[in-house]
């Protein structure tokens, strides 16, 4: 008996990103070029847990059972392979929790800048980057803020609205607090803010402006289709004058009082994609309905748009060829974070953090959703055991559905 894993009922007869572009996909190239990046999305969330990947079967140890499981496509813009890494992410965070207040700030681009990042996305959001973790350090090291001293935080990017429309902005997460230059004392924040929202605003306006322009200057920005008029000096400057007429949103959330939440926090935030399947409701009559949050009511609404509209609306966030979306900056920076945190853990007077041995996939479901996995879904009784490999599937494979339009017919 060959039983072919699947995790719920609920799960079988969803609706899917990847069910929508297997058949629309067609379609939709009729009308929209696909980038190298967007390609390789397409290929891969068509292709996640199906056969084409290959995968192994497990065998039953107690009635004899068998069951396939098929290989994940490990895409961070497919909505199915998101979990693990991020609950892996989050568990290797817990020894780098500080025993502090922590703040969320978001950072959000004015929408007169999207289709230049559209264009340019590698660069612009290098600098949306850079822009962001200058100012918070220069607000972190200037006294007459509280601090006076070296901040550490996680910056994550989004590229989502609620309704996949780009909406460029980064999330940051920071410790309320700063180690002095001499790393001899800890600094903590004496309010129950951060820095002034509105002072934010500004220093981040300037400093995003300034790189902007650099990469004007250094010829690094292109202005193809719609965007041509900026790629004059006139025209730029227009850009900018605009720019800077318009107040930059920066958001400071609520504190998070109480450490041992910073993770659940966090985990809100990270591998995140534009959409998650469980948010689609339907697919009918070449229209998607999905369900998205109202900010303004803070309730859950339902929109339907075409299907080659949700197709471009998803695949607007794919993100250049190794460019990295989560980014930690000052004492949580990545050289020398380990080091960092056992100084400041000194200085707390707490004792060194035990090494986190990384569990395994059933150790880690275990935990997290109480399922044992390994458990035969048939007799309940006995252990699935891996029996072989099922080697990649060589018959007709995505790459004939996502094939452009005018090959298929030259070939037809």
């Amino acid at each position: 008996m060959v039983y072919k894993f699947k995790n719920s009922k609920a799960e079988e007869s969803s609706i899917e990103v990847a069910v929508i572009l297997r058949e629309h996909i067609d379609t939709y190239q009729q009308t929209y070029p696909l980038s190298p990046e967007q390609y390789k999305i397409v290929y891969d969330l068509l292709n996640c847990r199906t056969q084409y990947l290959g995968g192994h079967i497990e065998r039953c140890n107690h009635c004899g059972s068998e069951r396939i499981m098929y290989n994940s496509c490990r895409n961070r813009h497919c909505p199915k392979c998101q979990n693990m890494p991020r609950e892996r992410w989050l568990e290797a965070r817990k020894a780098e929790i500080l025993p502090t207040i922590y703040f969320h700030n978001v950072f959000t681009l004015p929408h007169d800048l999207n289709p230049i990042i559209l264009y340019n996305k590698k660069v612009m959001l290098n600098i949306l980057f850079k822009s962001v973790s200058e100012t918070l350090h220069t607000f972190g090291q200037n006294p007459e803020n509280g601090l006076g001293g070296k901040l550490g935080f996680i910056a994550i990017l989004h590229t989502w609205d609620q309704k996949l429309n780009d909406h460029y902005h980064l999330h940051c997460l920071i410790p309320g607090g700063a180690v002095s230059e001499d790393w001899m004392r800890w600094i903590s924040c004496k309010n129950e803010y951060l820095f002034n929202e509105e002072a934010l605003g500004l220093v981040f306006r300037g400093k995003f402006i300034d790189y902007l322009t650099k990469a004007y200057i250094d010829c690094k920005l292109h202005f193809p289709g719609i965007i041509t008029p900026y790629k004059t000096q006139q025209g730029f400057q227009q850009l900018k004058n605009d720019l800077y007429s318009n107040k930059w949103v920066v958001s400071v959330r609520e504190p998070i009082k109480r450490p041992e939440y910073v993770l659940e926090y966090l985990g809100r935030y990270t591998h995140r994609v534009a959409i998650s399947n469980h948010r689609i409701v339907s697919l009918k009559d070449k229209m998607v309905t999905f369900k998205y949050k109202n900010r303004k009511t803070n309730q859950m609404e339902e929109t339907t748009i075409k299907t080659v509209e949700f197709i471009r609306r998803f695949l607007l966030h794919a993100l250049p060829k190794g460019f990295v979306r989560i980014r930690h900056f000052g004492f949580l920076a990545n050289r020398n974070r380990t080091e960092n945190l056992a100084k400041i853990r000194q200085l707390h007077g707490l004792p060194e953090t035990e090494k986190i041995v990384e569990k395994s996939v059933e150790e880690m479901m275990l935990k997290l959703a109480g399922v044992d996995i390994t458990l035969c879904p048939c007799c309940k009784k006995g252990k699935m055991q891996h029996l072989r490999e099922i080697p990649r599937y060589s018959g007709r494979s995505a790459k004939e559905i996502i094939r452009p339009p005018a090959s298929r017919k030259a070939a037809a």
